[in-house]
């Protein structure tokens, strides 16, 4: 598939890898998945979103992700000729990536998380946000449109519309998700949502499959021969 694609080879990545992608995972046709990248279980990527592992690299995208549309998920360059470029990675259970993306996380329509780059369990990063240079906790919101960069925002935490977090004493006073913040369980149903959406898309990408394999095995077997009939000529006398 165009879509879906290995790197280049160049100063910055030695080595081309295809996705690593997950028989339940879901790529819309308009989406693009490139690269040092793995996607989980029942991830959804939909259209326009951009995963790209070219540069920066690896990209982990866990189980039960869902990448809205326009959504960018990129990095730094990890390594040049050859080196690791050790403020480009994020740490993660002792291994390194340019963005790590955990389990059941939501990416809302055109953010943005750019590595290095950490995103929680449970977190959910709001539409037309931008996560740089830093680390977002567990259970963690991003509201629309702010800005989280060179920071490490403590889990638990929402990060209010419209905010720019620069500095970590502002991250460690960013308000705590109580019982009474309206959006607690925001991502909890935008995560089921797009579940269904994955395995429905999947389904539906299987049945269209078999049905054109169907009728180009019915269009092969029918005889392509013309049928003619026999008329007397006008210009016979």
């Amino acid at each position: 598939m165009q879509n879906i694609h290995s790197n280049i080879i160049a100063t910055f990545n030695s080595v081309e890898m295809l996705p690593q992608i997950d028989a339940t995972a879901y790529i819309h046709p308009l989406a693009a998945v490139i690269g040092n990248v793995h996607l989980g279980k029942e991830v959804m990527v939909a259209p326009a979103a951009s995963v790209r592992g070219d540069e920066g690299q690896p990209i982990w995208v866990g189980d039960d992700v869902n990448v809205q549309d326009g959504v960018v998920i990129h990095a730094l360059e990890t390594h040049v000729e050859g080196n690791l470029v050790r403020e480009a990675v994020v740490e993660v259970q002792g291994r390194l990536y340019g963005v790590y993306i955990s389990d059941r996380v939501s990416l809302a329509h055109q953010c943005q998380v750019h590595g290095p780059a950490k995103i929680g369990t449970d977190t959910f990063i709001g539409m037309q946000s931008l996560v740089f240079k830093a680390t977002v906790g567990n259970n963690c919101v991003l509201e629309p449109k702010t800005l989280v960069m060179g920071v490490n925002v403590p889990d638990g935490r929402y990060v209010p519309a419209g905010s720019v977090i620069r500095t970590q004493e502002a991250a460690d006073n960013l308000p705590l998700i109580t019982a009474d913040y309206p959006l607690r369980h925001l991502n909890h149903a935008v995560v089921n949502v797009n579940i269904q959406l994955a395995h429905g898309y999947q389904e539906k990408a299987i049945m269209e499959i078999a049905y054109s394999n169907n009728q180009w095995t019915t269009q092969k077997s029918v005889s392509t021969q013309p049928n003619y009939i026999n008329v007397e000529s006008c210009l016979l006398p």
